[in-house]
């Protein structure tokens, strides 16, 4: 039982460029951050608060406890080092686990074959130890190993989250290029909105930034849109740990299981939703279908009371009074559009800003840099995330009265 009750360095994943946005996360919960990466952000803590990290982090993929550290030359290094694990420890025998893995090192040509090694590494372990061993696929209702092997690093985690947090569940009609919902949950944090003001999606798309919007300003959890995460299939999950306090909502335990402290975490972080005073947000796209995608989205989301949708060009949008956030996420090229193309765009898009949104706090993101200099406007801020391999900026105007131009 020792799993649930030690402490751990944590290492919060997210996509390059992420990190600023994650550790801002984290320090509004609380967190000292010891050490940082491009992708990733290290806190200490025990597996309650690794539940509560799953539960509530916005920008964030995984989140990992690191099991071994080692160098690795070949398959067969792999092999030892993932069976020296004591996985008796951590996995039920006759439960279910997964196994992910990110692999750089010249003498792998197939990327399938570190996850299928050490998945026969923990399953021998097993066997040898236990008498019998888990099943294993690629299924997600189990529990769930990352492999991160890079040259001669290896480093074996033990995956608290599964399918990653990016996947919240709410969008069931993607749309054309939809934006990835830690993506756009990112570039809310990064734009300064307090969840206060008024927040407005031109060009909504498939409504994921109006929607994380809408999550921030009501408060809502988004790991509450998971039913699944791997710190549940593992070992004494459902058995109580002496000492532990499950809370209040239900009879007070003091030999609360982790499922028990789990249902209690969820429970508080709903009644902590803000149900009243949300201001208007405000998700316009010119297709009658990227509307009807957006608000379909919106109801999975449990939010499209708090959105209004409707159909017009992003010119057309009414905004209301200032201050506020409006923010678009305009074509730029790599899928949608051709650069010759999209000049009109992007000098509309500084029209509408000056005709319309003075005393806002406009945004773009972008992954053409030639193309948003058409705005025309100077940019307050140029901060950096990428979408997927592409590296884009989310370009922040300040739209005082009399905005200056680039």
């Amino acid at each position: 039982m020792k799993i649930w009750k030690d402490t751990y360095p944590i290492i919060i994943s997210c996509s390059r460029g992420m990190v600023p946005q994650t550790s801002f996360e984290l320090t509004e919960m609380g967190y000292a951050i010891v050490d940082s990466e491009d992708n990733m952000a290290v806190v200490r803590g025990n597996m309650r608060d690794i539940m509560r990290l799953n539960l509530h982090l916005r920008t964030a993929h995984r989140i990992l406890v690191p099991l071994l550290r080692t160098e690795c030359h070949h398959l067969r290094d792999l092999y030892d080092a993932a069976y020296s694990i004591d996985w008796e420890n951590f996995l039920d025998p006759d439960g279910y686990f997964m196994v992910n893995s990110s692999v750089t090192n010249d003498t792998i040509r197939d990327t399938r074959m570190p996850s299928l090694k050490t998945k026969d590494a923990i399953a021998d372990r097993m066997r040898d130890y236990c008498g019998t061993r888990p099943d294993s696929g690629n299924e997600t209702h189990g529990a769930a190993v990352y492999v991160y092997w890079q040259d001669w690093e290896l480093i074996i985690y033990l995956d608290t989250t599964g399918e990653p947090l990016s996947r919240r569940g709410y969008r069931k009609l993607p749309g054309a290029a939809p934006m990835q919902e830690t993506l756009a949950a990112g570039c809310v944090l990064a734009s300064g909105w307090d969840g206060n003001t008024p927040f407005v999606v031109p060009m909504c798309g498939s409504g994921t930034p109006a929607i994380e919007a809408a999550l921030i300003a009501i408060n809502r959890a988004p790991g509450n849109f998971k039913s699944h995460f791997g710190f549940m299939a593992l070992k004494g999950y459902r058995i109580a740990i002496p000492g532990e306090s499950a809370g209040t909502s239900v009879r007070k335990r003091f030999s609360a299981s982790p499922e028990q402290i789990w249902k209690e975490m969820v429970f508080n972080a709903r009644s902590q939703e803000r149900r009243t005073g949300i201001p208007p947000i405000i998700a316009t796209d010119i297709s009658a279908d990227a509307i009807e995608e957006a608000h379909m989205n919106a109801i999975a989301a449990g939010v499209a009371e708090h959105i209004t949708f409707y159909e017009c060009d992003f010119r057309q949008t009414k905004m209301p009074p200032a201050p506020g956030v409006v923010f678009l996420n305009p074509e730029y090229g790599e899928r949608l559009g051709a650069d010759t193309d999209l000049e009109p765009l992007y000098s509309g898009i500084g029209d509408f800003f000056k005709q319309k949104c003075t005393g806002y706090t406009g945004c773009v993101f972008t992954g053409n840099m030639e193309m948003s200099r058409k705005i025309g406007l100077r940019s307050s801020k140029r901060i950096p995330f990428y979408s997927g391999p592409l590296d884009c900026r989310l370009i922040v105007f300040d739209l005082y009265e009399g905005s200056t131009t680039d």
